[in-house]
């Protein structure tokens, strides 16, 4: 028909088919009414009946379903697990599965609280985007940190990530700006250590964090990154509970302090904005760094923050 240069309006009326129907026949892959060839249309129409009625992986194997779902309420993106599931599993394809698959069957998921509760762990996610604010504007209004050293003077070493035992730290806000979480990230091995805080003045973070690094072995700790918050201007007194030389970053430079604010963002798929700090007990707190520390990382080769610290300390002990 399309040969006899009928339209598609007269060739639906002919085998009892609305045009809107015979136009999508013959768009079929990419095709129109000069080259629609009927063999190919019909070996991708049987292509799309045969991946229809395809089962998924995880649907066909209930064991590999259970340790992808438990990775993802856990956070885990699946990028992460797909690695993971190739060192544990290695040489067991049904224990495998791309990141691609696990993204696929999440989106698939009807509406409900399941489906919720996975998304929330796979991406960050941002309604706008702040205007960021000139530099001299920023520190104006924050005003200066007496006796602060600039990130100018840190040594070359802390940029390189040569050597472990420097810290990148910053608060993150809990509900209208009432109380706040210490979060401490260690930039060679991406260590992450949660502070409960039971203020946000200087004297009450200067305190908490002093008490975590003591916790930590000495060559662990050699030095702090730190944004020009007011509750860092007892950084000479957290220098001499710790021997922790603190350096700061200049205002409105997020950037200088990336590994830090990129883990920020992965706190906040555990404490979303609105928080109230005051009501998470330090058990809960602990209880997400473990988590944190235990999700490998592509930077660290699909290693664990944990397995890596451990093994540095082991290697200069």
């Amino acid at each position: 028909m399309l040969l006899s240069g009928l339209t598609l309006e007269a060739i639906g009326q002919a085998i009892s088919r609305d045009k809107s129907t015979i136009s999508r026949e013959v768009g079929r892959k990419g095709m129109d009414r000069f080259t629609y060839r009927a063999c190919k249309a019909e070996r991708h129409a049987r292509k799309q009946k045969e991946k229809q009625g395809r089962t998924r992986k995880l649907d066909s194997n209930p064991r590999l379903k259970t340790i992808v779902l438990d990775k993802l309420k856990d956070k885990w993106s699946p990028m992460q697990i797909a690695s993971i599931l190739k060192t544990d599993y290695a040489g067991d394809m049904t224990m495998q599965i791309s990141h691609e698959a696990i993204y696929s069957y999440v989106y698939v998921l009807p509406r409900g609280s399941l489906k919720k509760e996975l998304l929330s762990g796979l991406r960050q996610e941002r309604k706008y985007r702040r205007k960021r604010s000139k530099k001299g504007d920023a520190e104006e209004k924050r005003g200066k940190i007496a006796d602060m050293l600039s990130i100018e003077e840190r040594p070359a070493e802390v940029a390189d990530r040569i050597i472990p035992g420097h810290w990148e730290g910053d608060l993150i806000m809990g509900k209208y700006k009432r109380t706040a979480l210490g979060t401490l990230v260690e930039r060679t091995t991406r260590s992450v250590i949660l502070v409960h805080l039971t203020g946000k003045d200087a004297m009450s973070v200067r305190r908490a964090y002093a008490r975590e690094m003591k916790t930590l072995p000495q060559q662990m700790k050699l030095s702090l990154t730190y944004d020009q918050g007011k509750e860092m201007s007892e950084h000479k007194q957290f220098t001499m509970d710790t021997n922790m030389q603190v350096y700061f970053a200049h205002p409105g430079s997020p950037w200088e302090r990336g590994t830090n604010e990129n883990t920020n963002g992965l706190i906040r798929q555990y404490f979303p904005k609105g928080t109230d700090f005051s009501k998470v007990s330090k058990r809960e707190i602990k209880k997400v760094q473990q988590s944190l520390n235990n999700r490998p990382r592509k930077t660290l080769n699909w290693k664990t923050p944990q397995e890596t610290f451990n093994k540095l300390v082991a290697i200069n002990s």
